[in-house]
């Protein structure tokens, strides 16, 4: 399972062609992390670097590959909708745009940059962007984590 490294167009193009342009596919799992802690001392270590990443698992109904999951490097922004009770999650379609040095993942091909504030869309921004398949990890079980039932 080796990262892919999306660095221009041409990377672009084979996530897309590759993933079907997201098309019958969910966003199955996001983990999002960053460098800040509070150690056993409760002293609180921050960093000033852009550091916040984001890991997340999409799964589709199609083969070659049945899964990916992306990894934004560098995050700028994350705005993710869930679907509203009484709707489905199918992500008909879904694009990746390079636009001023950050990557955009969105789940609206007609979405712009410029549009983030006035446009209902989930998207998310990065410096950097990979990406790998994972057409093992199909099906209901969690990847990212237990959920603690207690």
């Amino acid at each position: 399972m080796n990262w892919r490294e999306v660095k221009d167009h041409t990377g672009i193009k084979n996530l897309l062609d590759t993933f079907d342009g997201f098309h019958d596919s969910c966003l199955k799992e996001l983990y999002m992390w960053n460098e800040s802690y509070v150690d056993e001392h409760l002293s609180m270590s921050m960093s000033t670097d852009l550091d916040t990443n984001v890991r997340i698992l999409f799964q589709r109904q199609f083969h070659h590959p049945s899964a990916i999951e992306m990894l934004f490097e560098g995050v700028i922004q994350c705005h993710i909708i869930p679907a509203p009770i009484n709707y489905d999650c199918i992500i008909s379609e879904a694009t990746v745009i390079k636009h001023e040095g950050l990557f955009y993942w969105v789940d609206d091909t007609d979405w712009k940059p410029e549009d983030a504030a006035y446009r209902s869309a989930s998207w998310i921004s990065s410096k950097a962007l990979k990406w790998r398949d994972v057409s093992s990890w199909m099906g209901k079980q969690n990847r990212y984590g237990v959920i603690n039932q207690d």
